[in-house]
């Protein structure tokens, strides 16, 4: 049974680098304002405070943070599984959509060109299990919808419960953020609706396979779960003195991820430390700040370097494959 295809209307090239151009200037926008802020905020920070929070952290608390740090990425790499298998690769195994997942996310996010750096990763890992480069971009969107729907539920959910939570960051009521989190919430059930038969988008040519319902439900738990765990393992690393609660940490932990990615800069770095200490830091700044140390450390500097370990001695492993069957 042939599934329905939405044709997408084709953008002149003017309007695609207008479009590109646009983004560019959001992206300076938005970094700009961040580093002001940041820079503004750390003027009145205690470094020694800070080091002695850290020292001071329960070794148990920075071993269940790791833990769930842990958890996030194996989460992750569900999203290249679930991928694959809405494009109907199911021969290929799940380690080595691990191995994609893994290696793309850290190095793409580290350097900071993710649109960029990530397919060509995915590429490499995948064309020697004879992927080509279209199965690739596919993937490539499909791993970003779980991402955004997963992203947009947590959103939903942390700014329903608790609508203050990132008043401010973007200036709002807190009734209007919770209207904004019911919108969020009923677009990503809208569009779990609409997916209830298989769809592609994109040309006759070069269609895009949308995943089934069922699917896209998964998508939304796994994305939520993954977040969940990245959430709570900052949670658990801030100490009980700002008693802030789950739900703003989940609001803001995502506000601030968002602002990040959009911002382009490595690892979000300035923007998410700012939307970060800006949405929570109503009293002392010191705690946020030593949690978020320590939580770079663990979810985004040690993975950055253990997946550069990683896929360098995969591509190595492979050419030696290579030069012996040659």
């Amino acid at each position: 049974m042939n599934a329905p295809k939405v044709i997408a209307s084709t953008k002149s090239p003017g309007n695609h680098f207008k479009l590109k151009g646009l983004g560019v200037v959001i992206s300076l926008v938005i970094t700009t304002i961040a580093i002001f802020a940041l820079t503004h905020t750390l003027k009145s920070i205690d470094t020694d405070e800070v080091f002695a929070v850290i020292r001071h952290t329960d070794i148990s608390l920075i071993v269940l943070a790791a833990a769930l740090v842990i958890v996030s990425y194996i989460s992750l790499t569900f999203y290249d599984l679930l991928a694959l298998r809405t494009i109907g690769r199911s021969d290929v195994p799940y380690r080595i959509a691990a191995l994609a997942s893994f290696t793309s996310y850290p190095i793409a996010h580290g350097i900071g060109a993710v649109s960029l750096i990530s397919p060509v990763i995915r590429f490499r890992v995948y064309s020697f299990h004879g992927l080509g480069a279209f199965d690739v971009v596919n993937i490539c969107f499909l791993t970003g919808l779980t991402y955004w729907l997963g992203n947009l539920t947590a959103l939903g959910i942390g700014l329903f419960f608790a609508p203050d939570a990132i008043s401010l960051v973007d200036f709002l009521s807190p009734k209007v953020n919770q209207w904004l989190a019911a919108a969020l919430l009923l677009g990503v059930s809208g569009f779990l609706v609409w997916c209830c038969y298989p769809r592609n988008i994109g040309t006759r040519r070069w269609p895009v396979r949308l995943p089934s319902g069922p699917l896209v439900l998964l998508q939304i738990v796994i994305g939520v779960f993954d977040l969940g765990a990245a959430a709570l393992a900052m949670y658990v690393l801030i100490p009980a003195g700002p008693n802030i609660g789950i739900f703003p940490i989940m609001a803001v932990f995502i506000a601030a991820t968002l602002l990040g990615f959009a911002s382009h800069t490595p690892a979000g770095i300035g923007v998410f430390d700012a939307t970060f200490l800006i949405g929570l830091g109503n009293g002392d700044k010191e705690p946020l700040v030593a949690a978020l140390l320590m939580f770079r450390l663990m979810y985004h500097f040690l993975p950055f370097i253990l997946a550069l370990g990683v896929f360098g001695l995969v591509e190595a492993w492979r050419g030696l494959r290579r030069r012996k069957l040659k």
